[in-house]
């Protein structure tokens, strides 16, 4: 496997961690009104999310499956987060796609009731997605 192929999985979990420090920080700006501010976050937050899904994708393009190497108890830690972080991950494209466009709209009474879910569900997959990293690569590297 190329080089670059072997680097994405240490990429992708720098953009997630770096998604979830911007909806921190936008979810910040805008509760002390700074309303720029929180637009800048949360589209630099939808750009490195957007980043990390094509690496992730020509990541497991190329690779294919990463077989996660731990056993007992922590296996099964392991593949409910894995679980509910694909499942999550799937869920939250389209409510990131309808608080944006309700944004942009100007409809914010609705955006803000969309927002609501949007924020902590893709909270949790951007660090999740950090976590199942931490658990395949540096926990439990495989030999």
């Amino acid at each position: 496997m190329s080089d670059y192929i072997s680097q994405l999985p240490h990429l992708n979990a720098f953009l997630n961690s770096t998604s979830a420090v911007l909806l921190i920080s936008g979810y910040r700006f805008i509760r002390r009104g700074r309303i720029a501010a929180h637009r800048n976050c949360q589209i630099a937050a939808l750009i490195s999310s957007t980043v990390f899904l094509a690496c992730y994708l020509t990541y497991h393009y190329y690779h294919g499956a990463t077989h996660f190497p731990g056993h007992g108890i922590v296996r099964w830690a392991y593949f409910a987060i894995l679980i509910s972080h694909t499942i999550l991950a799937i869920v939250i494209v389209p409510l990131i796609m309808v608080t944006l466009y309700r944004a942009m709209r100007g409809d914010f009474q609705r955006h803000r009731s969309i927002a609501r879910w949007t924020l902590p569900l893709w909270l949790y997959v951007s660090v999740t997605g950090v976590i199942v990293y931490l658990m395949l690569y540096h926990f439990y590297p495989a030999s």
